[in-house]
């Protein structure tokens, strides 16, 4: 004969000391909590709410220059520490844990064009209006001694930007045409040319370091590889691309900024169409640079706004604005990820959380789980209306907010036109192109 009894174990339900949570019972069977979805919805909702509330993105600024910020640096080893050159020929070392300039030197006469550090941090590059190419040591200059430069290259035509290889001496500069350098002289070993334009860009790519791409004023994206004596290849676009940033986690994969206000990832082995076109500025875009992670890019543009794009996304998640903040030269995504630096008009250098609501600090255990259980939460009801709808929500300057309804009438006016056009002609006679085709003339190998 089988008796039940009532067994109770105290380990289940009595605490080991007082101050131990309490522990209740949960009978997690679906069937038992009917309303278990409507109230995760309602988490969800709460926690979106909040996630907009809390979103405070401003850190600070660093003030300084006397000029307009014109391009910025990363140190390659330390994270706090960032290099900025100002249109007035002044370069500036920051320390981002004291918020504070560390070290000022005048580097040129007239604008600084363009910034590198070494890959090993001991030393960093400037080029500016003055023809000239430096090389300046990352410490401070001891007590007595004069604040000179290493090397100093004296050149034929203004140089327009730099950039250092990631694991050798080596570094391109662009003007007229793209140079490389090796540290050790004071000629160019190999120079590149297609074309008869100056070239605004260079940038090594992260991964396979012999490779590199460039922007001229011709409309073009340039491929070269070190290891040739000619180009590689080259695509052209509608409108001018101010610069180009490699993926750091892709090896093919680069994000140019254009004139047009859009941004394009391009796959170097297909330049037919890009990857993305990413739009949202209502002007010009004149800087990008990709987060560590290679998952999203943040990009500054003339309309006086910093924009953080996902890269398979053609829209951007977050818009960082202040009412003081002018035309944005310059942006920088630390190394750790967490931060975002922007370079504007108005003198100024701007610190931003990269998630706008993300709590700074030391988070105590039950904190990080309640954030992560409110992530998958957001997460799994992200495609409901409401949700989506406050998720997506961002105050807008009017100035901007009136050029989107602008763009958004054109946009819709070229549609019907060509709807219009392809209804009253000839079947086949007025091809779709797609939106991605759109903006690309021509690829030439």
């Amino acid at each position: 004969m089988r008796v039940k009894v009532l067994s109770r174990n105290p380990d289940d339900y009595v605490r080991e000391t007082k101050l131990d949570l309490q522990r209740v019972p949960r009978n997690y069977d679906p069937v038992l909590h009917p309303f278990e979805v409507p109230r995760e919805y309602t988490r969800a909702l709460n926690a979106t709410k909040l996630e907009r509330v809390f979103a405070k993105p401003f850190l600070s600024s660093l003030d300084g220059h006397r000029d307009g910020v014109n391009c910025m640096a990363k140190h390659p080893k330390s994270l706090s520490t960032v290099l900025s050159g100002a249109c007035d020929g002044e370069v500036r070392i920051w320390n981002l844990t004291k918020r504070q300039g560390i070290r000022t030197l005048q580097a040129h006469e007239g604008f600084v064009r363009g910034m590198c550090t070494r890959f090993c941090g001991t030393s960093f590059f400037t080029v500016g209006d003055d023809k000239t190419v430096k090389q300046w040591k990352m410490e401070s200059p001891a007590y007595g001694e004069e604040e000179e430069p290493i090397h100093t290259i004296l050149g034929k035509t203004v140089y327009t930007g730099i950039d250092h290889h990631w694991k050798e001496a080596v570094f391109a500069t662009c003007g007229q045409q793209v140079d490389i350098w090796d540290e050790q002289r004071i000629s160019p070993m190999c120079s590149f040319t297609w074309g008869f334009d100056s070239i605004s860009s260079v940038k090594f790519n992260p991964i396979e370091t012999y490779l590199l791409g460039s922007c001229a004023s011709d409309r073009n994206i340039v491929l070269y590889d070190m290891r040739q004596s000619t180009p590689l290849k080259k695509v052209i676009l509608n409108m001018r691309t101010n610069t180009l940033c490699w993926n750091p986690m892709e090896a093919f994969i680069f994000t140019a900024a254009n004139e047009d206000y859009n941004l394009y990832t391009f796959d170097m082995r297909f330049l037919s169409s890009p990857v993305m076109v990413h739009m949202d500025h209502v002007s010009a875009v004149l800087d990008v640079d990709y987060s560590p992670t290679g998952k999203e890019f943040v990009s500054a543009s003339f309309d006086k706004s910093v924009r953080i794009f996902p890269v398979d996304k053609g829209h951007s998640r977050e818009v960082y604005h202040t009412k003081r903040m002018q035309h944005v030269i310059t942006v920088k995504w630390t190394s750790d990820s967490k931060y975002i630096l922007c370079g504007s008009d108005e003198m100024n250098i701007r610190l931003w959380k990269a998630n706008a609501s993300e709590k700074l600090g030391v988070l105590a255990p039950r904190e990080k789980a309640a954030m992560n259980y409110n992530q998958k939460l957001k997460e799994k009801f992200q495609h409901h209306p409401q949700i989506k709808r406050i998720a997506r929500h961002r105050h807008l300057p009017k100035s901007i907010f009136c050029q989107i309804k602008e763009q958004r009438i054109m946009r819709e006016a070229r549609r019907q036109k060509e709807l219009n056009r392809r209804k009253h002609s000839k079947p086949g006679s007025v091809p779709v192109v797609p939106e991605k085709k759109k903006h690309i003339v021509a690829v030439v190998q």
